[in-house]
């Protein structure tokens, strides 16, 4: 089993999850469906292939620079014959029916992963009324895809922001470039001690700062003309012009929660950050941030339960507030709370109570996706809003922390 998946277990703390996937199978492959997003805006994407060349790859040292894939989501213009994008590029799609889907406890071919479409029309215009517009970065968790968080990237397309949407090579279970390639995650070690694991952790860590820091300088590049495409593929018309990086925040789900909060901490561009449910890694978790910071947690964590979390929050000086999900679980915060569901019929899906918790998904992603709007709007846009003074007024599921 690869490095990306066994990590990502450990960290979702995932056994098996569905005890009844054989019947599904028996049906044929399912299909399933992801949430359309609420904003005003039709959605577009495009894929990005950026090679770093004044660095060998952090994870294999062999390779002698760092190439990344990176989805990026916009306001589109409506209209015009542009395909629908899908949730995973075809080699991806087949890699995670052989690899990742087996060891979620997901059968080889019970579910048509390749099937599965998001709401973005690859390659539209970027909106011209949209005007210029905030940019946020999103980083997974570890050993997980960028696709686990399309539902809550489109939401924010669809509301006025440019989303970038990261990729980590040799880290995520599959990575597919141009052409068909794949690259799968480097295998874990044999024995995984939690000093191991550990330092796998602040590894992968490293590596995401790295890729973001690069991704943000290509940016720059992109919205002064440059075209950072290591193709030179077409890009959208009006991308260029619509990109804002003075206004840039980002968000993460776990591991990738903490790579936000080190953003926030260290550049200058990243004026807000929020994370889903992830601890903090490095010494972010005792410096905190002086920036805009928005926490959710799940299940029973508190601030005062999780360590980093504790020594975080007690040294961030700036806007903060933590939220809980009632009966969500550290998968919640992912495209599997409203994936797995469907594989049955009967959502929630009993065995995967561990991963995505007994809330359900349709209230869960729409609180996460309100309350992600509201924290950037704020911060980026600086739009007031009510949401924070009392959400579980909005959603009963939400309980305030702090």
């Amino acid at each position: 089993m690869s490095l990306s998946r066994r990590a990502l277990l450990l960290q979702l703390g995932a056994a098996t999850v569905l005890a009844t996937a054989g019947t599904a199978r028996a049906a044929g492959p399912v299909t399933p469906r992801l949430p359309a997003p609420t904003g005003p805006w039709p959605v577009g994407t495009v894929d990005l292939h950026l090679v770093d060349r004044t660095r060998r790859d952090p994870l294999v040292p062999s390779r002698p620079f760092r190439e990344l894939m990176a989805g990026v989501w916009y306001p589109a213009e409506a209209g015009g014959a542009y395909p629908i994008a899908p949730w995973l590029s075809p080699a991806a799609a087949a890699d995670w029916d052989q690899h990742s889907a087996p060891a979620l406890g997901v059968p080889a071919g019970t579910v048509d992963w390749c099937g599965i479409r998001t709401h973005a029309r690859t390659g539209a215009p970027v909106a011209r009324s949209a005007g210029r517009l905030p940019v946020v970065l999103f980083s997974s968790g570890d050993g997980g895809t960028r696709a686990l968080g399309t539902t809550l990237v489109e939401e924010l397309a669809s509301r006025g922001y440019v989303v970038v949407a990261l990729d980590s090579t040799y880290e995520a279970d599959q990575v597919e470039f141009p052409g068909g390639r794949v690259e799968r995650a480097v295998p874990l070690p044999d024995v995984l001690t939690p000093e191991v694991i550990a330092a796998l952790l602040a590894r992968h860590h490293r590596a995401r700062l790295a890729d973001a820091r690069f991704v943000l300088r290509q940016l720059d590049r992109l919205a002064r003309g440059h075209h950072p495409d290591a193709e030179g593929r077409p890009l959208p018309t009006g991308l260029a012009a619509a990109l804002d990086p003075s206004r840039t925040g980002a968000f993460g789900q776990s591991l990738g929660g903490s790579v936000a909060a080190r953003l926030a901490h260290d550049d200058p561009r990243v004026r807000a950050a929020a994370d889903l449910d992830g601890e903090f890694v490095g010494t972010v978790a005792h410096s905190g941030v002086g920036k805009p910071f928005l926490l959710m947690a799940s299940g029973a964590k508190t601030l005062d339960t999780e360590a980093s979390w504790a020594s975080f929050w007690a040294a961030s000086t700036g806007w903060k507030r933590a939220l809980r999900l009632r009966k969500a679980a550290h998968g919640s915060y992912t495209d599997l709370q409203v994936l797995l569901p469907q594989l049955t019929g009967r959502p929630p899906v009993p065995a995967a109570d561990e991963l995505i918790g007994t809330i359900a998904a349709r209230r869960s992603l729409a609180a996460q996706r309100t309350a992600l709007t509201a924290f950037f709007d704020l911060h980026l846009k600086l739009r007031p809003t009510a949401f924070f003074e009392n959400p579980g007024g909005r959603y009963p599921e939400l309980e305030v922390l702090r």
